[in-house]
């Protein structure tokens, strides 16, 4: 008989073997999590394990997420040799975080429920038994509870803080005090965020890759590089805070973005600003204005098909964030790290992936003539996830090309990086499609995160390639 309450007491404990991460070399440290990965599938299901199966495992065959833990456990690992604090971290966001998440929120659920039947009883009322059905859950997530975040981030954010803590006399020059007490805290609001985006991504790739990236970047920050910044950041605030606004404003009231949209476009645009001086801003806006302009074409069309944007075009909170995280990070790292060029050229990547990726989606949409996907080059209707057109690609690629250029003149980026950054984000909307051909139909990831996803990769190959 299945249990869910002893599965996830197991998947916190097994977060006490990154103790061990102390004493332990690199290789010896891999060598294990892959000997508990080997366990988890030739053993485990022959010593009691299959108890732990959730109904979709014994319809599946093998349980995912008891191979996906120590999977990521062993990428971390081979991933930051020499920061087991970073893997410890990680690995606690992972285990405690998760873990309590998924208690707590079965056993707030639980409340609720007998709180709507007690609401039934008293005041059969529809509205007042809705609004009781509905508090507590998360509004873009019903699945998901407020008590349940919140029991993420603190015990994973203490968690990471006690591990990271731990772990810190292993490291040759151990990292300060205040990456060992802040980074863990922001990994696990990031990766309790990340945790609750509705799709089927198992929470055991998506938390711990949230969780170390957060980590690696603010194992990159320094003191001195904050130091030298901070005046400049205070002068360009409020720079920031006034045009980001009024511009956010005037996109509400040209029906381009939602309220949620107004308010998330203004927290990427202050931090964009704020990070990478009004020279980024301009090219956010660009990006903005190359996808308003294009998701407006071929409305017709758009319409008949089915494939048209929701909300009457207006874009959303998770279109900025999707879109815009990469960048925003990028203009953290550049204030924040002695890295402050390459973090430009990132930033100047992502958002030209980001802009063309749209373009080229929208022209397709609009005037696509021939539309394949990647993964089989066979002909599907316009708007199947993962589509690419010929109209639009080329679209894409000349949005690419025209936003590259833009950040080259606005000093963001060295004109020797035009062409890295172009081939950057014409593989990232590659790697897009592909995986959305293949993930974003059985909703193991969905378009947004799919954005997110092409944005990173073309700010990681421009790196690379510059």
């Amino acid at each position: 008989m299945h249990s869910e309450s002893a599965r996830q007491w197991v998947h916190i404990g097994s977060g006490a073997f990154a103790l061990l991460l102390r004493y332990l070399t690199p290789w010896q440290a891999s060598a294990l999590a892959a000997f508990a990965l080997a366990f988890n599938v030739a053993a485990l299901p022959h010593i009691g394990g299959r108890r732990l199966y959730r109904p979709v495992d014994e319809a599946r065959g093998f349980p995912l997420g008891i191979l996906l833990y120590p999977l990521a456990v062993l990428l971390l690992t081979l991933v930051f040799p020499s920061r087991p604090d970073i893997t410890a971290a990680a690995w606690a966001v992972l285990a405690l975080g998760d873990g309590t998440a998924t208690l707590v929120g079965r056993a707030s659920r639980r409340l609720t429920a007998e709180n709507v039947e007690n609401a039934e009883t008293r005041l059969p009322s529809p509205i007042s038994v809705s609004s009781a059905a509905e508090r507590g859950a998360l509004p873009w997530n019903p699945d998901k509870s407020i008590a349940g975040t919140a029991a993420f981030v603190a015990f994973g954010g203490l968690g990471g803080i006690a591990l990271a803590w731990w772990t810190r006399p292993a490291l040759a020059v151990p990292p300060s005090l205040a990456f060992t007490i802040v980074a863990p805290i922001a990994a696990a609001i990031v990766a309790a965020f990340v945790e609750t985006i509705p799709v089927r991504l198992d929470d055991n790739i998506s938390v711990p890759a949230a969780a170390a990236i957060v980590l690696w970047i603010a194992s990159l920050m320094t003191q001195d590089a904050f130091d030298a910044a901070l005046p400049l950041v205070i002068a360009r605030l409020p720079w920031a805070i006034g045009i980001t606004a009024a511009a956010s404003w005037l996109a509400y009231r040209a029906r381009t973005v939602s309220v949620s949209g107004m308010i998330g476009g203004a927290v990427v645009g202050i931090v964009i600003y704020a990070g990478g001086g009004g020279a980024a801003w301009v090219l956010l806006f660009a990006t903005f204005l190359a996808a308003s302009i294009t998701s407006r074409l071929g409305v017709k069309r758009k319409t008949l098909l089915g494939i048209g944007e929701e909300r009457g075009g207006r874009r959303g909170a998770g279109n900025a964030i999707a879109n815009c995280s990469v960048a925003a990070l990028a203009a953290i790292a550049a204030v924040t790290t002695p890295f402050g060029r390459e973090a430009l050229v990132a930033l100047v990547a992502a958002l030209t992936a980001g802009g063309s990726d749209t373009v080229a989606s929208e022209i397709g949409k609009a005037w696509g003539r021939s539309t394949f996907l990647v993964t089989t080059l066979g002909r599907v209707k316009p708007g199947t996830p993962g589509a690419m057109s010929l109209e639009g690609t080329a679209a894409g690629i000349t949005a690419a090309l025209a936003l590259a250029a833009a950040g080259v003149a606005l000093g963001l980026a060295p004109a020797s990086a035009i062409v890295a950054i172009v081939a950057a984000a014409t593989a990232g909307a590659v790697v897009e499609s592909a995986l959305g051909a293949t993930l974003e139909g059985p909703g193991i990831l969905n378009n947004d995160m799919l954005n997110f996803i092409n944005t990173a990769v073309a700010a990681a190959l421009a790196l690379v390639w510059t």
